[in-house]
């Protein structure tokens, strides 16, 4: 009973330290462990000690897999090499260099025991690196670097950890370590292959979103115990079957599932991340007086752990610029790949370590000389890391002027691709009506699809419109019409007026209408300087290329034809061909459409203030 309130005052906590963070905007993993530092100081507080098998096989499995569902293959394929040089080639340099460092400045330790060291804190922590670059507004290109190196930097430096065990103990020659890293690496891409086929032919013929979610919560397991098993490097299964899986979800689950599946999984990774990262501070100061009791002394010891993190921290500065030195003055084929500096030196000083750090620290032999040392040499580096470099990557992200995502660019983006998806859509109504459909289903039909593309682009030119724009309207009206609708269910449950079945059914429905209301609210931008979008959009696309960027307005004041019928508009739009202002899509009239069927003018521009991107009408292209 003891151990299950412990278990529920950290989670609690937890909770609450990570709710406070960040409403206040602060970044969690540097709260968290700060709080767990000043919480173990706490007479009465209990100590927590973690089994590293808890964290190997309990904590990372689903960690892992939850960041993996998230990342985008096409993005890992189009990085492959900038996230090859650092998951393979940073962990190993970082290995060696902190491994030198250690075995100079630890007295009594092997070359093997301080490259053990290295490989503890070498990889850089998935969920440190992806929460913080998010919150700072990184270039959406180094996340994904980000991102990518640090689900495959762990399965390097697991390997080379065993491998250094090993020698601490027994001699290796270069063959074992060879023959080591090709099953590690290519046993676990097998088994990720493997488990990722096996279960996606499964989950196709699963329809039940529970279900579905159970399967996807054995699933990082499935993967990483086999692997383990045969000596091949579980966190790389891992992450090979949450990538691929993740990548397939759309054509292989349902849309209930993936919803199912997507709550679930970001409710475990809050739990767990956050968890993972306050132990670090609940765990460090006992850590530390282990380490004080191994007779260096306070001060020796202060030195080891900072010559540990300087080293750590040095290396990864010294082989990405490196690197990118290489390939800014190499051969023209990889200066045409090089990063510019400001990218290396935020990618350098994204750095900060975490939950497989902590977990690798308890692996070293019992019997290690100075064991307690290097254990709180690598819960340094975690807690440096976090504590330096987090905090200073905000101000480092201004400092370098490297432009983060775009919002509005986002929004805009979003609006392109739903219009042609409901362009799709509508195509293939044409296609699938029969001559006795009901004529009103069809226009119900056509208006609910027109009206979700038309609210995107509504969303685009706020500032312009004079009160409510009419999705708006809609959301403000249908969310009391729900709230009435509410009523008069509960008002039937509190009164047994219907089945608990029927009942749970019908708020199901009214909640799902709710949340797709809300979505409208959380995805609206304010555009605050002139909207275009990325010139790439408009390569393919030979009507953009042919036309001006803008041109005279033959009706400044407004839509020609509103104004001569006395009608109202939403957004106005401008032909780029004839300069006839009209209104949008969703404006009643659609008087810009409606200009393009009778005229064959391809590309209007909007006609909105602070807006300067361009569409094709032939094309369904943004430009």
């Amino acid at each position: 009973m003891q151990n299950a309130f412990e278990i529920l005052a950290l989670v609690v906590a937890v909770a609450i330290v990570a709710g406070i963070t960040r409403r206040l905007g602060f970044s969690p993993p540097l709260v968290l462990v700060i709080a767990g530092v000043i919480a173990a100081l706490i007479p009465g507080v209990p100590s927590y000690r973690l089994d590293p098998d808890v964290v190997l096989i309990g904590l990372l499995p689903p960690l892992l897999y939850a960041a993996a569902l998230r990342t985008s293959l096409v993005d890992v394929r189009t990085n492959r090499q900038a996230i090859g040089i650092m998951a393979v080639g940073a962990v190993l340099f970082t290995t060696l260099v902190v491994g030198l460092v250690a075995w100079q400045v630890v007295p009594g330790i092997s070359l093997a025991a301080g490259l053990a060291l290295g490989a503890i804190v070498a990889p850089p922590d998935a969920v440190a690196a992806t929460t913080i670059a998010r919150r700072v507004g990184m270039p959406r290109r180094i996340v994904s670097i980000l991102e990518g190196e640090s689900l495959l930097n762990d399965a390097a430096a697991l390997v080379s950890l065993r491998t250094a065990v090993l020698a601490i103990t027994t001699s290796v020659t270069v063959w074992q370590v060879v023959g080591d890293v090709a099953l590690a690496a290519g046993g676990g891409l097998a088994v990720g292959l493997g488990v990722a086929t096996i279960l996606a032919g499964v989950r196709r013929h699963v329809q039940d979103p529970v279900l579905d979610t159970t399967l996807s919560l054995v699933a990082p397991f499935v993967a990483y115990l086999p692997a383990q098993a045969i000596h091949a490097s579980g966190v790389l299964a891992v992450v090979v079957t949450g990538v691929l899986l993740g990548h397939k979800a759309p054509i292989l689950q349902s849309a209930s599932s993936r919803l199912s599946e997507q709550t679930y999984w970001r409710t475990v990774a809050f739990v767990l991340e956050n968890t993972v990262f306050m132990l670090i501070g609940l765990q460090l100061p006992n850590v530390v007086s282990a380490a004080d009791k191994g007779g260096l002394g306070v001060w020796r010891l202060v030195g080891v752990c900072a010559a540990v993190l300087v080293a750590t921290i040095v290396s990864r500065l010294v082989w990405v610029f490196a690197a990118t030195a290489i390939y800014r003055f190499g051969p023209t084929a990889l200066r045409r790949r090089a990063w510019d500096w400001s990218t290396a030196t935020l990618v350098s000083w994204a750095g900060m370590r975490g939950v497989v750090t902590l977990a690798a620290a308890f692996i070293l032999p019992a019997d290690t000389p100075q064991r307690e040392v290097l254990v709180v040499a690598a819960f340094t580096v975690v807690a440096g890391t976090l504590l330096i470099q987090g905090p200073t990557l905000p101000a480092l992200v201004r400092r370098l002027g490297l432009p983060g995502p775009d919002l509005a660019e986002d929004a805009l983006q979003e609006a392109a691709l739903l219009s042609n998806a409901t362009r799709a859509g509508l195509e293939c109504l044409e296609q699938i009506r029969r001559p006795d459909d009901d004529p009103d289903v069809i226009d119900q039909l056509e208006q609910r699809t027109r009206q979700r593309a038309n609210s995107a682009w509504e969303r685009l030119g706020r500032s312009s419109v004079a009160g409510e724009t009419p999705s708006e309207a809609y959301r403000r009206m249908r969310l009391q019409m729900l709230a009435a609708e509410r009523d008069v269910v509960l008002r039937a449950r509190d009164t047994g007026g219907a089945d608990d079945e029927v009942l749970r059914d019908v708020l199901m429905l009214l909640d799902s209408e709710e949340s797709l209301l809300d979505r409208l609210t959380d995805k609206s931008v304010t555009v605050d300087r002139e909207l275009t979008a990325r010139a790439d959009r408009e390569e393919d696309c030979a009507h953009l290329a042919a036309a001006p960027t803008t041109i005279r307005p033959r009706t400044p004041e407004g839509c020609e034809a509103c104004l001569a019928e006395g009608t109202r508009w939403v957004h106005l739009r401008l032909c780029l061909t004839c300069g006839r202002v009209g209104c949008c899509d969703s404006s009643p009239e659609r008087h810009a459409t409606r200009h393009f069927h009778e005229s064959e003018h391809a590309v209007m521009r909007s006609f909105e203030p602070g807006e300067a991107w361009r569409w094709c009408y032939v094309d369904d292209q943004l430009g």
